[in-house]
Parts: structure tokens; C-alpha cells; sequence
């Protein structure tokens, strides 16, 4: 199973997703080929009603503990209720050039 893959089962299972998109974004990042070390996460679920972004980010960390000290580097995360998510037109922000490593500029 891949980083990716192991992060999508956790979540689906965790927090009974009505939308999950997972995206490894570490080819945007000065790292090796292939690296599963980067990600963008974008979460809606009711579990997340009367919670604040901190609080919902918590529990993310929290399904995803081992992974964050293990192979993932960096996690993105879009955490929102259905209604926040279609006031959003469904649509989660994109993400920003990355400025580190041997890509950033002197």
C-alpha cells in the first residue's frame, strides 16, 4: 500500500467522509522522484460540526500520527463540514509554489 492509499483508508474510515481527496503534491518539492512525502488533504465531514480548525486539525494529526513522524513531511489540510464545503462551491484553496530546499530563490 502507498503513503497515499494508507492515508485515504484512515481517513475514509475515520471520519466517514461525504468528500475525501487526497493528492501527493511532492513532486512540487525539492525531493526524489516518486516520494510520497508531501500531501494535500481535503476533508469534509460532519465530524466536524461545532469544531474549530485547530480542534479538526487535531484530530487529523491524531488518524494520522505514525505516518507525520514517519514518511510524511508535509499535510496540507481543507477540513470542512458539507455546508462550509458547498459554500465553498466545493472547491478547496490551491497550493502555494513551494519556496524551500534547493527551489527557493537567493
Amino acid at each position: 500500500m502507498t503513503v497515499q492509499q494508507d492515508i485515504e483508508q484512515r481517513l475514509g474510515s475515520d471520519f466517514s467522509p461525504a468528500y475525501l481527496q487526497v493528492l501527493n503534491e511532492s513532486h512540487q518539492h525539492s525531493v526524489p522522484p516518486n516520494s510520497e512525502t508531501h500531501f494535500k488533504v481535503t476533508l469534509v465531514s460532519e465530524d466536524f460540526h461545532g469544531l474549530r480548525k485547530v480542534a479538526r486539525h487535531q484530530r487529523v494529526y491524531g488518524a494520522l500520527a505514525d505516518l507525520l513522524a514517519g514518511p510524511v513531511h508535509a499535510l496540507a489540510l481543507h477540513t470542512y463540514t458539507l455546508e462550509e464545503w458547498r459554500a465553498r462551491q466545493e472547491s478547496a484553496p490551491d497550493s502555494p509554489e513551494c519556496r524551500g530546499g534547493s527551489r527557493a530563490g537567493s
